[in-house]
């Protein structure tokens, strides 16, 4: 299956541990697009932001899940919360559900502000199981 991770950025060198995992299985897999000249976890807001807006990072990575057959967020302890989902992951889970893609999370949607809005999207939870993703959409019979 074509699977798009989403995920915080603080988590750059887990999002390509799961990839390679995920590609091992037999997955095609888009990933967020890094910027090696930036150091993103010791960037201001003002800078991500702009980052985001030099990069178009928001829109490429709304045309990769629109390439995609599901979502991956990958939502692990961030800044203190447990299963955090940043505000860009969110956004592209909702990117997903317009979509109608499956949406698979690591770990159980996250007690935050939003978390009402996550749990209507109807993830999948994989409790860090990435076999538990099948190699085909829901619907879809092998090929």
């Amino acid at each position: 299956m074509i699977i798009t991770i989403c995920s915080s950025m603080t988590l750059a060198d887990r999002i390509r541990e799961v990839q390679a995992e995920l590609e091992s299985l037999g997955h095609e897999v888009y990933i967020p697009v890094e910027n090696e000249q930036f150091d993103y976890q010791d960037a201001s807001d003002v800078e991500r932001a702009q980052l985001k807006r030099d990069h178009d990072l928001i829109r490429e990575h709304w045309r990769k899940i629109q390439r995609s057959e599901a979502i991956l967020v990958l939502n692990e302890d961030v800044k203190g919360i447990p299963s955090y989902v940043g505000g860009n992951s969110f956004l592209e889970m909702g990117f997903a559900h317009i979509l109608n893609l499956p949406i698979y999370m690591m770990q159980a949607v996250p007690d935050m502000p939003y978390q009402s809005e996550m749990a209507a999207m109807d993830p999948d939870i994989i409790d860090g199981d990435l076999s538990r993703i099948p190699m085909q959409p829901p619907g879809r019979g092998a090929a």
